[in-house]
């Protein structure tokens, strides 16, 4: 692999630039306490023109772009939000063309930060995984997207696009398959799901923990045949568990949630019946997941579609995993079109 030598929070310590975090979400939460662990003192916090209202955040008056651009020469924005919209993806580019945009890499769950010294700590797990994946893309993807979590440029993570059908086409779904949907969200997965696989299948089981999205689940496929529903969470075990719904979509299993939501395991939703496909996108709770069904991943060798952005180990962890339960599958990395690097998935077939 040909990785740079530096990061960013080590790039940002040493700059005399004016450091301008745009967003005023969790990301922009969690970057700035990485600057305070870092000693950096950012100048300002921006927002999208619509965005701006007079508002403060964390000690910062809230201001437009255009008003940093004015006042503070040769400004770095770290942009702390994320997006797959496509307009979105545009005018973050289109800010970059004029001035230099970084995005500062931190996890959606769990506390370690994709540095030079994560990265060295893991560097044998790193290279192994980078030698038994399956094609080229794959490796340059793997090698893009590490050079973007250390750096924060934009060109390594917009030089790893690419859309969903090319993923689909490594999957090459058919009417015959027995789909599990992990964190189905609203249906949108199923919908994606129907479209290739021809709008044919054998058997539908989807997963959603969250009460009010699962309503909407319910909505959306709650009639379809040979469809199994559950508002339910998967995790390694049978039990009950708490669960923090306050963010939407991501909502996930947190030990501070206020919900008891029950969740079970691959194991046991397939103990006497096989599954073709496996989609799982669960809010950190992918390793759970997979220890709760590697008697099924080897039993069934199922197509997996498994989301390795959430934490920053599952981009080498969790296929390791899937690698060491069954060594046959052949693994793909794929980055879809979002920033930060979310929307990051791993492939099994």
């Amino acid at each position: 692999m040909n990785i740079i030598g530096y990061d960013i929070w080590h790039r940002l310590k040493k700059t005399e630039r004016p450091v301008i975090i745009y967003g005023t979400g969790n990301g922009a939460d969690k970057i700035l306490d990485e600057f305070e662990k870092n000693n950096i003192i950012p100048k300002a916090v921006c927002a999208s023109d619509g965005h701006v209202r007079g508002q403060f955040f964390r000690g910062f008056k809230v201001r437009r772009i255009a008003d940093a651009v004015e006042e503070y020469d040769a400004p770095i924005f770290i942009a702390a939000f994320g997006s797959q919209r496509e307009e979105v993806i545009s005018h973050i580019l289109s800010l970059a063309e004029t001035h230099t945009v970084l995005c500062a890499d931190v996890p959606v769950y769990g506390d370690n930060i994709f540095d030079l010294d994560f990265f060295s700590r893991h560097s044998s797990e790193l290279e192994l995984l980078y030698s038994v994946l399956a094609d080229e893309h794959s490796k340059k993807v793997f090698e893009n997207i590490i050079n973007f979590k250390l750096s924060g440029e934009l060109p390594y993570l917009v030089g790893s696009y690419s859309e969903k059908e090319e993923a689909f086409s490594i999957l090459s779904l058919n009417s015959s398959e027995s789909y599990l949907d992990l964190g189905a969200y609203r249906g949108d997965t199923i919908e994606e799901f129907l479209h290739y696989s021809g709008g044919n299948y054998r058997s539908i089981t989807a997963l959603e923990p969250d009460r009010k999205t699962f309503q909407k689940l319910k909505l959306y496929a709650g009639d379809m045949d040979n469809t199994q529903l559950f508002n339910m969470g998967i995790w390694s075990e049978d039990t009950d568990l708490s669960f923090d719904a306050s963010l939407g979509r991501g909502s996930s299993i947190n030990s501070s949630g206020t919900q008891k939501l029950a969740v079970t395991k691959i194991d046991t939703l397939f103990r006497r019946r096989t599954v073709t496909y496996i989609k799982a996108d669960v809010e950190g709770a992918e390793e759970k997941m997979l220890i709760g069904g590697k008697n099924v991943l080897l039993r069934d060798k199922p197509k997996l579609n498994i989301a390795i952005y959430h934490r920053s180990e599952d981009i080498f962890k969790l296929p390791l995993m899937i690698h060491s339960i069954v060594p046959d599958y052949r693994l793909y990395i794929r980055q879809h079109p979002h920033i930060p690097a979310w929307d990051l998935n791993l492939y099994a077939v």
